[in-house]
C-alpha cells in the first residue's frame, strides 16, 4: 500500500493543531479558575469538611449549621475545612435565622474531637449587634467594630486609624433572614471584612506575640438559643 508523503505531513500539521488546540483551551479554563478561585463546596456533601454530624448537614444546596432547641450545644462548635488559609480571598453566600455565627480563618483548633477552634472571626450576628466585625474567638475579643479601621501595634496597642462607613449605614445593606454575600480578604497583616460589597471592617494587625498569618478555616455554630445558619457558593483565592 502506497500512502504518500504529502498525506502523512498534512495529517501531523493536522494532529499538531488539534494538540495546540486543545492546550490552549485547557490553558484558557485553567486560568478561568484561578481568577474564580478553588470552589470548597460541592452543593452536596461535607466533602473536604469536619464538624460534628448532629449539627451539620447540607440541605437545599447549602452547608446547614443548627442548634436545635431539643437538643442544645454547650459550646461554640465549628465545620473545619481541611486545608490551612494564609494570604487569601474567600467569597460566600450565607443566610442566618437567629443566634450568632461567623467565619474562622487564620484559626487554631483547640479541641479536635468537639471541633472548638479559636482565632480571627468574621462576625455574622442575627441580633444586629456584631454584624462584620473583626472577632477573635478565644482571643482578643472584638479586634474591630463594624465601620472601623484599626492598627494594632506590637505591644497590642489598638488605634482607630480610619473608618469604613457609619455602623448603623453599614448594617442596613443586610438582607435579614436572606442571602447575603460575605468576602474576606487577609494579605500579610490587613485582615479586610466586606459583606454585600462593602467594606464593615478592617484590622492592621501587627502584634507578632498573638497575630497569625496561618491557619484553619471553619465555620461557627454559637451555643445559646435555637438558631439555623447556612453557607453556598464558598470560594476561595490564595494570593
Amino acid at each position: 500500500m502506497r500512502i504518500s508523503l504529502k498525506k502523512i505531513g498534512l495529517a501531523a500539521i493536522a494532529a499538531v493543531c488539534v494538540f495546540v488546540s486543545s492546550t490552549s483551551l485547557l490553558c484558557a479554563q485553567e486560568k478561568k479558575a484561578d481568577v474564580a478561585g478553588l470552589s470548597l463546596f460541592d452543593g452536596k456533601s461535607l466533602q473536604g469538611w469536619s464538624g460534628l454530624t448532629a449539627n451539620w448537614s447540607v440541605q437545599d444546596g447549602a452547608i446547614t449549621g443548627e442548634n436545635k432547641a431539643d437538643a442544645p450545644i454547650a459550646q461554640n462548635t465549628f465545620l473545619v475545612y481541611e486545608k490551612p488559609v494564609k494570604d487569601f480571598e474567600l467569597t460566600l453566600e450565607f443566610k442566618i435565622v437567629g443566634g450568632n455565627s461567623g467565619i474562622q480563618y487564620r484559626s487554631k483548633v483547640f479541641d479536635k474531637d468537639k471541633f472548638v477552634v479559636g482565632g480571627y472571626q468574621a462576625d455574622i450576628d442575627a441580633n444586629k449587634r456584631y454584624m462584620g466585625i473583626n472577632y477573635e474567638e478565644r482571643g482578643r475579643g472584638i479586634m474591630a467594630e463594624r465601620g472601623e479601621i484599626i492598627a494594632v501595634d506590637g505591644q497590642g496597642k489598638k488605634s482607630r486609624v480610619g473608618s469604613a462607613g457609619d455602623a448603623d449605614a453599614l448594617l442596613s445593606q443586610i438582607k435579614w433572614e436572606d442571602w447575603n454575600r460575605y468576602k474576606i480578604v487577609a494579605k500579610g497583616n490587613v485582615l479586610q471584612h466586606y459583606v454585600n460589597d462593602q467594606l464593615m471592617s478592617e484590622v492592621q494587625d501587627s502584634e507578632s506575640a498573638k497575630s497569625a498569618s496561618e491557619g484553619v478555616l471553619a465555620l461557627q455554630l454559637h451555643a445559646g438559643p435555637p438558631m439555623k445558619v447556612q453557607f453556598k457558593n464558598i470560594m476561595l483565592k490564595a494570593y
